[in-house]
């Protein structure tokens, strides 16, 4: 699969999950996620999956510091309703990595290793989504900013002109390039901007 060469500098989760250990499929258990992960999940790159990548990557760096985060071990909620603007987007990809599921989740095994019930929706916090570990009382509230880092102005014309499939080629080409530049720069050029993603400790 063919894919922008920036995607390899974006930093990657490494967790340890214990129902992939138990049953064989990392034999440590430790699986790692990347940029392209994400990607593949929902099918395309954009502002809104990279903000879900990094939102989830920072929350869990302050939930465990220097250690390996727990796969399964996490709580997540989303202050909107699901189905409200890109928050369904984001939740998929938040959950791919977290393991953190709704009702149609894993349901465990002897009472262990459950994954349903981790991960709701039009919870009363202030923050975009609540990550919590569950094995200590220890929160940390995400909020996304992309407007830190505005689009070129030249892409607004370029993809009016695709979607009325009155562009050529080379539209198309540009498009994608300015549109990945966007991704790019949020993702690498400002991996640590506090301004982009802030935490909030609860």
């Amino acid at each position: 699969m063919p894919y922008p060469a920036f995607y390899n500098s974006v930093p990657t989760i490494m967790l340890h999950d214990p129902l992939a250990e138990l049953l064989g499929a990392s034999t440590d258990g430790l699986l790692e996620y990347g940029y392209l992960d994400a990607v593949k999940l929902a099918g395309h790159s954009c502002p809104t999956v990279a903000g879900a990548y990094l939102m989830t990557l920072k929350a869990l760096a302050s939930l465990y510091g220097g250690d390996t985060p727990t796969r399964g071990n996490i709580r997540v909620a989303f202050r909107d309703d699901q189905v409200s603007g890109v928050t369904g987007v984001i939740a998929n990809v938040v959950s791919q990595i977290t393991g953190a599921a709704g009702d149609g989740g894993f349901k465990g095994l002897a009472g262990k290793f459950k994954r349903s019930g981790l991960l709701s929706f039009n919870a009363g916090i202030d923050g975009m989504i609540r990550f919590e570990r569950i094995d200590r009382l220890c929160a940390v509230e995400a909020d996304y900013h992309p407007e830190q880092v505005p689009p070129d102005e030249s892409m607004f014309s370029l993809l009016q002109g695709l979607l009325a499939q009155r562009a050529s080629a080379e539209d198309q080409a540009a498009f994608a390039a300015l549109w990945q530049d966007r991704v790019r720069r949020i993702l690498v050029d400002h991996f640590d901007d506090p301004a982009l993603v802030t935490l909030v400790p609860r």
